[in-house]
Formats: C-alpha cells, structure tokens, sequence
C-alpha cells in the first residue's frame, strides 16, 4: 500500500514540484520514497513495504528501462501471474507483484486489467510508445484523481492534496458536488468538489497519449441473479463457506504480520473467525452497555474463539470532535458519515501494532445485507394498487404533519427507481432548493442513478438497489473513508469480501439467498453461523453507530455546532436560518435531523481548510 504522485509533460520545476507533490503524501508511504523524471513524463512515489520489503522499491521498470510503472496496491495473484510470464521468456529481478504487472503490461498491454486479482491504483509510462496507462481497480478500493494543469499537463495522484501542490492549480468550489452532496452525502460526480480535478471511476483504465485522454471502462459489476436458481440453499451456503476461507486466506499475503479491525456485526466477525492472525482491533463509545459500544461484543467474540486478542479504544466526545478537522483534511473532499472518524481511531489503534489490518467492507453489498434490501419485499403489495390511486395518496400524505406508517405510504408509491439511490438519502430536492444559496444545476438525483437503472432494467428489485450502492455508496463513502483513514496512519487495509473472485459467484446468487422476509444476507448469515457465535450470526445490520444525535443535544456541542453553522461561511452558501431551525428542532425532539446538520457541519470544517486557508496543512 502506497501512493502516487505525478504529471505529463514539461515543467521547467519539475523535480521540485513532484517532490511537493509526493511530500504531500507522505502519510501513505513512510518507508521510502523515488522519482522518475523525463521530459515527457513525472512520476513520484511514496512506499508502505509490505511485499518484499528489500526489493520493492518504485518507481520499477521493465529491463531495458523503456517502461516504468508506479503502483498502489496489492495484487494476490501475482505469483500465478509471474509463472506465466516467466513461461512466456520474461525475467523478473525481484518478488514484488509491482514487477508481474510491468511484464504484464509488455505482454498482454490493456487486457492485463482482466487476468488481475486484487486492489489495485497504477500509472505505467511507456517512453517507446510515448504513451501513460492508467488504471483503477474493479470496485474503486484504491483512489485515484486526475486533472488538467493550467499549463496544459496531465497531473494525478492518489490523493487530490498532492495535486493541488502543482503550480497554480486553483482551489475553486464545484458548487455542483455540494449541491448532490446535500442528498447522497458524500461527492457523487465524476467532478470532485474541487473545479477540475476528477476521480477516475472503479473499473475503468485510461490512456494519455499527444495531450489527449481517453478514458474507458473495462469492467462493470452487473448483477445476473437466479443464474444459479437450480442451487439449494445447503449448496450455496457450502459455497460461501468455502469462497470466505479462501479469499480470507488469499487476503494474508504479506511480509508483515496482518491483523483485523473488529465490530459487533457478522462480517468482520466472520472475517476474524477465518483469519490466521490474532490481533483484532475496535473502538467503541459511551459506556460499554450503550448501544453505540461494540467493544463488548468484540471483546465476548475474541474469547469465544480463542486464539484471538482484541484491543480497543473508547472514544471521548472532545476527541471525536476534535478530530474532525484532521479527519476533513485527510479524506480529500466533505465526508457526510460520522463512522469515518471513528475508523479514523480504530485505524490510528490498530497502526500502533501493525502495517496491514483485514476488514469487512463489501458483504452487504455483494450478499444483500443492508436493511433497505427488504423494502421490495415489504412494498410488494403497492404492485397491485393502480398509479391513479398510488400516487394521490402519497402526495396527501406529503401534505399531513407526520404519523405512523407515512413514508411508508409515500416510499410505495413509488417506484425503486423513483425512490433508491443508494444508502443515504439526506435532504429533499425542495428541501435542498430551500436552503441552497449557490448556483444550482437543478438536477435531481434520480437522474443521476438513472442511466445505472437503465442497464439492469430488467432484473429484480433487490439485484438494481444491490447494483446502484456497488457503483454509488461503496465507491463514494464505504472505500473512500477505508482508504483515506487507514492510509492518515499509513495502514493498510484490505477487503477480502470485495474481490473479483467473490463477485463471479455473488452475481449469480438467486435473490431469495440474499435477502428475504427473515433476513438480509440470508445464505452469507448461515454460513457464518457454523463458525461463529449464533447470536453474532443472527445480528441485525447497525452500521458504525456512532452517538452524533445524542451529542448534538448536549449544550457544549449545539453551541459549537451551531456557531459553525451560523457563521460568514455558512452565510455565503446557506439559508442559516434554516440551520438554525434545524437545530432547534433536533434539540427539541421534534425530529431527528442529525444527519442532515451534520453534512452541513462537515463541509464547513473542510471548506474552511481546503478553501479558506492560505494553505492546505494538516491540521494542529
């Protein structure tokens, strides 16, 4: 795990400027740092050594020294790659998986993307051909953004701060991403919240060649359920037993020793159960007995299975606020999800010990186990009611003070197009109008999900919403906080469940063995319970509960809350009174706008230190 830094073209600095570029990043590889500099082409590097710590310095190139490559990442098949290379007449000069995708590339170029198995972020130069290929992994586990400088040159990175160290790259606010942000609650555009600077989407590749880019996808996570309908249910839990020892295993390639952050739900458990390791780590807050502590559980897990150590952590309110700004600076862009700053602690506790952490991102996702995947099931009755009926009702409903069972009216009259677009779903289109006082695009974000619909049209319910949070909320909250808060300590992690091999058979799962009326991760659920504790098995989906709302309520942390949310900042790009409202209502009980007031609040603290500030600095 590492990071990179880079541009195309010519700079008259360009040594200086790549080594403020890779400083910047410094986080992400402690261990060594290198440079690659010609005339055509810049590449930097930081390196966290976790393969082949002797040898596996970057930047890395072919024999002749023709092609260079800088890479982030890891790739677990790497030794079944380097055979087939050495097969083939290619020599390696060391045991990095950095070197099997150099050869990769002069033997197979772009298709070396689909004989890949791992998490991966690279830029590859290649002077003969006068050409940079870059590409970003299947599921967007490793970031990468790109732009254009004002002197024309291509520049990316790993990180958007290491960009904006390029010459005159301007900090200006694409108010289009704070306007989507309000309702996902995380940057949603291929255009970052910075004007001109761009994420490369999961699954995609580019090529840069005579100052021009071209950027294309090479894989997309479609669903194709019931492929398998003939399975039983035995079989498929038999699979996925099987499938979660060897990706689990395969996760645990390293020349360092690898631990497991831990929560009270069943896929980090799972994880834990099947990992050789024995440190495990978590965070917790409140008192142990609160439902926003999970140290209990992890500690009850950790004994159950012997074998197995876990640390932990209590996180104050003082520090938990008072992270926050670290937290902004290190994710880039505003972040809506107070869970980030709690991986934030447990990833700074677990980098204490160690280089390399296991984690459970990607089940809910891939084995249907987010709570809102029963919805088609529970809405299947509103098929049956006529639209001319459907639809009167929920706009009434709209209209009347709030009761029992209202959104549920409301959501069934809709369609899961109409209503899904992903796991969080903040504030309104009118509710966002309101408040708003920046130039609005005016574009609602169904139309942003739509096109993803569009491709998967014809499956069901549970397989589209399944498809839209692979594409939307796993890349845009889920990895980017995993990436960004374990790299703040320069950890890696990794995400056995998301990974190519477990997709190929996940895509085919029958939908009943995903979610169904008794539960969410249904076959996945099962399987689990043969190695763990029935009650972790059985554990209803809670997320990173973190006790924002109860905290909000407080007097110390309403007042700094809402000074932050009633200042000149707040001013120029919000209705304050509304905030003020907002806050007086949470408070009150009225209802619970915590989520709301804190994707406000967040943002401000990022503006202030990516755009306020005479320069971008970690925060003290």
């Amino acid at each position: 795990m590492c990071g990179f830094s880079g541009f195309a073209g010519t700079n008259c600095n360009r040594e200086d400027v790549l080594k403020r570029m890779t400083d910047k990043i410094a986080h992400r590889g402690p261990d060594q740092e290198g440079a690659f500099l010609s005339e055509q082409a810049a590449l930097g590097f930081r390196r966290l050594s976790i393969i082949d710590l002797e040898n596996g310095s970057q930047p890395m190139y072919n024999e002749d020294k023709k092609i260079v490559i800088t890479f982030n990442g890891e790739i677990y098949n790497h030794l079944e790659i380097r055979k087939e290379l050495i097969e083939k007449g290619h020599v390696f000069e060391n045991n990095s998986d950095t070197e099997c995708l150099i050869h990769g590339y002069e033997e197979y170029g772009t298709d070396l993307l689909y004989k890949l198995r791992g998490m991966f972020a690279f830029v590859i130069y290649d002077s003969k051909k006068d050409i940079i290929f870059g590409a970003r992994d299947f599921f967007g586990i490793k970031p990468f953004y790109y732009g254009t400088a004002p002197d024309g040159n291509l520049v990316f990175s790993s990180e958007i701060k290491s960009i904006l160290e390029y010459p005159d790259m301007k900090r200006e606010l694409n108010e289009a991403a704070l306007e989507q942000y309000l309702s996902f609650q995380y940057s949603v555009l291929p255009e970052t919240f910075f004007k001109g600077i761009y994420r490369l989407p999961a699954g995609h590749f580019f090529l840069y060649k005579d100052g021009k880019m071209d950027v294309k996808r090479y894989f997309d996570p479609m669903m194709s359920p019931d492929s398998k309908e003939g399975l039983s249910l035995e079989q498929v839990v038999a699979d996925i037993e099987n499938i979660v020892h060897e990706t689990t295993n395969a996760h645990m390639i390293s020349d360092v020793e690898v631990g497991s952050l831990l929560s009270s739900g069943v896929d980090s458990s799972y994880v834990v159960a099947e990992f050789p390791g024995k440190k495990t780590f978590t965070v917790g807050f409140l008192d142990k007995n609160s439902k926003y502590n999970e140290i209990r559980y992890a500690e009850g897990l950790t004994k159950a299975l012997k074998n197995k150590e876990n640390y932990n952590k209590n996180i104050s309110s003082e520090e938990y606020f008072d992270s926050i700004p670290k937290v902004m600076y290190y994710m880039d862009e505003p972040l809506a999800d107070p869970s980030c700053i709690a991986l934030y602690f447990v990833d700074k506790l677990a980098a204490e010990q160690l280089k390399v952490v296991l984690s459970g991102e990607g089940a809910d996702e891939f084995f249907g186990g987010y709570n809102i995947y029963h919805e088609p099931i529970s809405l299947r009755g509103f098929r049956y009611v006529p639209k001319f009926i459907k639809k009167p009702i929920a706009a009434l409903c709209r209209k009347l003070p709030d009761f029992k069972g209202r959104d549920f009216l409301i959501r069934g009259s809709k369609t899961v197009e109409e209503r899904f677009i992903g796991n969080a779903n903040l504030f309104s289109v009118e509710e966002r109008e309101k408040l708003l006082k920046t130039r609005l695009t005016h574009i609602k974000p169904m139309e942003i999900v739509a096109p993803y619909y569009k491709k998967v049209k014809g499956l069901n319910d549970i397989a589209k919403m399944q498809y839209i949070d692979i594409n939307f909320w796993l890349q845009g909250d889920i990895l980017l906080k995993a990436d960004k808060m374990s790299m703040a300590h320069s950890l890696e992690s990794r995400v056995p469940f998301l990974d190519i091999n477990v997709f190929r058979y996940t895509k085919n799962m029958p939908v009943d063995y995903r979610c169904n009326k008794e539960a969410t991760k249904r076959a996945f659920r099962i399987a689990a319970k043969r190695h763990l504790p029935e009650a972790t098995a059985n554990k209803k989906k809670l997320g990173f509960p973190v006790p924002v709302r109860v905290w909000l309520k407080e007097e110390k942390y309403y007042n700094r809350v809402l000074d932050k949310l009633t200042g000149e900042t707040a001013k120029k790009y919000f209705d304050t009174n509304a905030l003020k409202k907002l806050m007086e209502e949470h408070r009150e009980g009225k209802a619970d706008n915590s989520r709301k007031i804190w994707a406000v609040y967040v943002f401000l603290i990022w503006h202030e230190i990516y755009m306020e500030a005479e320069k971008v600095t970690v925060p003290a």
